[in-house]
């Protein structure tokens, strides 16, 4: 029971987040982004790649609410939902952010 505890607290933040960046706004708070210089930040289409990252929070809130009733009802099928999607979502992020140039302003 201590673990979905766990995850439903780590759960409440990512919510917060993931609706903060679904609305564009936040590009401060993504550490990559954050830490580029102020010419490549220039370059880069805010907006799409915090609308992208808040989907992207939302399905890994998906992921600890499956985590956390899986606990919950010790259900192990539920557990390994939980886990494939999570790690799949942080796969397809780390994929899609850096290939292409998806997220480069359009002049």
């Amino acid at each position: 029971m201590g673990g979905a505890i766990v995850c439903l607290i780590v759960l409440i933040p990512f919510f917060i987040f993931a609706s903060v960046l679904s609305k564009g706004k936040g590009a401060f708070l993504l550490s990559g982004y954050n830490s580029m210089p102020a010419g490549k930040k220039s370059e880069i289409d805010e907006a799409a790649l915090c609308k992208f990252i808040g989907k992207i929070m939302y399905g890994i809130c998906l992921s600890l609410l499956l985590l956390a009733i899986s606990e919950m009802m010790d259900h192990q099928v539920l557990l390994f939902i939980g886990l494939f999607l999570f790690l799949s979502f942080i796969v397809l992020a780390l994929v899609y952010t850096n290939t292409g140039n998806r997220f480069k302003k359009q002049v």
